[in-house]
């Protein structure tokens, strides 16, 4: 005798309980195979057409793989000394800029720093605050390799598993596709496939625009002249993945560098401003609806919940699944909605919409 509904909706529920239990206990064990499995994903289609010029699965694979990790390592290669050096020159500059502070606002503001003001007090409280986590971020790097660790995990493990998943993607989705439900089968593949969908139109479509966006925010403000301009340009470009987040930040932290290199250079200023307004608008009105599109239905509030709240529950592991999952959540809740509409507590005994 079959499952009813009802029974059907407990166990599955239980097992996505336990499957989100696992994923908090296991924490960020799982990171380097998320980002595998994430690379996978993303690069599937290249390899699926790939096939269909010829190659077989494995060297479609090795071909990827082998072009992925030369195109890493020239960015690497390019990218490293220049931001290793700007890196070193912010710290360099730090004295002066804190210096330049003080003496702008000794100037125009003669009360700010005399003894007991608010101002002092805060500085010197914030100034304590940096060198005290400073301190314990060194002792605690020196004293435990667990972060180095982590860290060589990830960039050696995720992409042998990102190789591996690539290989056997096909089959691995044909397995899965076996083990289905057989009553519920069909309506789970298009579920699948809708997910798929927003999936492949959000991230495909979001990675590409942080990537022209970062390129044109660190070209623009290493053409105004602005110090530390690369580094701070493919920062607000990788964070534009949340949106608002990167154009917003990178703005403040752009024009705060400018006041302090530029001071009295009015138009400098302005052109450092104007480039995040520049890109914001290109974003806004072009990059996103044509890249990325208005029918993947990930509303912005809605994925900076998902982001905030799986970050918070998971760590940077909750930040990997968090996008996949908005996803899912979305997809469900339409087609529940779908059902609603369609069903008889909606339209009635009558089965019509009034």
């Amino acid at each position: 005798m079959g499952l009813s509904t009802s029974e059907q909706i407990r166990w599955w529920g239980l097992g996505f309980g336990l499957f989100i239990l696992l994923l908090w206990a296991v924490g960020q064990s799982l990171v380097p195979f998320l980002a595998g499995a994430a690379i996978a994903y993303l690069l599937d289609p290249l390899a699926d057409r790939l096939e269909r010029q010829g190659f077989s699965r494995v060297l479609a694979t090795i071909a990827i793989t082998v072009l992925m990790l030369l195109s890493v390592i020239g960015i690497l290669i390019v990218l490293i000394p220049t931001l290793l050096s700007q890196a070193q020159s912010l710290i360099t500059a730090l004295p002066d800029i804190v210096r330049q502070l003080q003496t702008f606002l000794g100037e125009h503001v003669p009360g700010a720093f005399s003894s007991g003001s608010t101002l002092r007090d805060a500085l010197v409280a914030t100034t304590e605050g940096f060198r005290e986590q400073g301190l314990a971020l060194i002792n605690g790097l020196l004293s435990s390799g667990l972060a180095v660790v982590d860290f060589l995990l990830l960039i050696v493990v995720a992409p042998v598993v990102a190789f591996y998943l690539l290989l056997d993607w096909d089959h691995m989705i044909s397995t899965l596709d076996g083990y289905l439900p057989r009553q519920h089968a069909a309506t789970i593949r298009e579920l699948a496939r809708e997910v798929d969908r927003v999936l492949a139109g959000f991230v495909r479509g979001q990675l590409l625009v942080c990537a022209i966006l970062g390129t044109f925010y660190a070209i623009g403000l290493a053409v105004i002249g602005l110090q530390f301009g690369l580094v701070i340009g493919l920062f607000a470009g990788l964070i534009s993945f949340i949106p608002f987040v990167g154009s917003i930040l990178g703005g403040v932290l752009s024009v705060g560098v400018a006041f302090f290199q530029f001071w009295g250079d009015w138009g400098a200023i302005g052109a450092v401003a104007l480039v995040f307004v520049v890109g914001q608008a290109v974003e806004g009105n072009y990059l996103t609806p044509k890249l990325v599109g208005d029918s993947v239905g990930l509303h912005p509030v809605w994925l900076m919940f998902a982001l905030s709240a799986f970050g918070a529950l998971l760590g940077f592991s909750g930040l990997l699944i968090a996008v996949p999952v908005a996803a899912v959540v979305g997809v469900m809740s339409r087609f529940l909605l779908r059902q609603y509409l369609a069903g008889r507590l909606f339209q009635g005994s009558t089965g019509r919409a009034e």
